[in-house]
């Protein structure tokens, strides 16, 4: 290829004896040009022709050679092209379903459209209550069938009143998707991402959750060193109600989920309010229950070291490229949920 392309320069090139030729052809009389103008053109035209020829020979002689003395093995998986990356949400809740699986709950789903008597009066929050105000809630401006206001749903707590109602217990769910509150700062925003757990069977007490929560959080930090604190606290839905904090500690100047330097609230729980199981058909002298509920950004936020809510739901792509997943991570407990 070398040699030939030497020929071409010495033929065609701007000293190359043809395009000499081609110069001389502006010193000729107009007969002289008529007589030599065909032959010189021509002349080009099958040095052209010839090279281009003869460099289509060498280039296929070599693609003969390359193919004889190369090898390739076929059984070799290729390497993945990555295409897009798992929003730390969507792994965060293949997670939990992954966890809890393993605890033998179950994953429910319902309407994020919700009426007033599932988002609210069956979970005993009385029409005073602060979050059936128009400044805290999305209301719709249009009623269903039997009258009842309806709305984005604030929780997904009315998944656990229509799980109860349509299904005979024990009941062991979790009930995680998006919610909406009127409400943006820092650590807020008006959709979010909620995960509430439901158990509902005979001789259930507050022994029973605060062992599911332990067991929950050592396999979703992956760390034993978690310990709880539960508080008293209000919820219309539960009786009695608990905030739960998790101890932390301090590591490389982070603060991270585990030890007990200090205390952060993570979730809120509590036994099932009798007149929650009342209201869903159940007789509550029969069958207790325990409900939870977090925030599935703020666990991303705890595990993975974000720092801002607002970053989940930017679109920016070069965040999520930082903090995305490959979507052949799939987690397992055996495997690591976090890996």
């Amino acid at each position: 290829m070398a040699a030939l392309e030497a020929e071409r320069v010495a033929a065609l090139g701007k000293q190359g004896t043809i395009t000499q030729l081609l110069k001389t052809m502006g010193q000729m009389s107009p007969e002289q040009r008529q007589a030599e103008g065909p032959r010189i053109h021509g002349l080009r035209e099958r040095v052209t022709t010839a090279i281009a020829d003869r460099k289509a020979a060498l280039e296929a002689a070599a693609l003969e050679r390359k193919l004889a003395t190369e090898t390739l093995d076929m059984t070799l998986p290729a390497e993945p092209r990555l295409q897009g990356s798992v929003h730390p949400v969507s792994q965060v809740m293949d997670e939990l379903a992954e966890i809890f699986a393993d605890l033998g709950f179950s994953v429910a789903t319902g309407p994020e459209i919700e009426d007033d008597w599932h988002n609210f009066t069956a979970l005993n929050i009385p029409e005073s209550h602060p979050a059936r105000a128009m400044h805290d809630t999305f209301y719709f401006p249009d009623e269903d069938g039997a009258e009842r206001k309806m709305l984005l749903r604030t929780h997904t707590s009315p998944v656990q009143i229509r799980t109860m109602v349509t299904q005979k217990p024990p009941i062991y769910i979790i009930a995680p998707g998006r919610t909406y509150r009127s409400d943006s700062d820092a650590t807020h925003t008006p959709m979010f991402h909620q995960v509430e757990g439901l158990v509902i069977d005979r001789g259930i007490h507050m022994g029973h959750l605060k062992w599911t929560l332990e067991t929950f959080l050592k396999a979703f930090f992956e760390r034993d060193d978690i310990v709880l604190r539960l508080r008293p606290s209000y919820f219309p839905f539960t009786e009695p109600g608990a905030e739960v904090d998790v101890g932390f500690s301090i590591e490389k100047g982070k603060r991270v989920i585990g030890g007990s330097e200090g205390w952060m609230e993570v979730l809120g729980s509590g036994m099932v309010h009798p007149k929650v199981i009342a209201a869903c058909g159940l007789d509550p002298d029969e069958w207790q229950g325990f409900a939870f509920g977090c925030g599935i950004d703020r666990l991303a936020m705890l595990k993975y070291g974000m720092d801002d809510l607002r970053a989940f739901f930017d679109g920016d792509l070069r965040w999520l490229k930082h903090y995305g997943f490959s979507a052949l991570d799939v987690p397992t407990l055996s495997g690591g949920v976090g890996a």
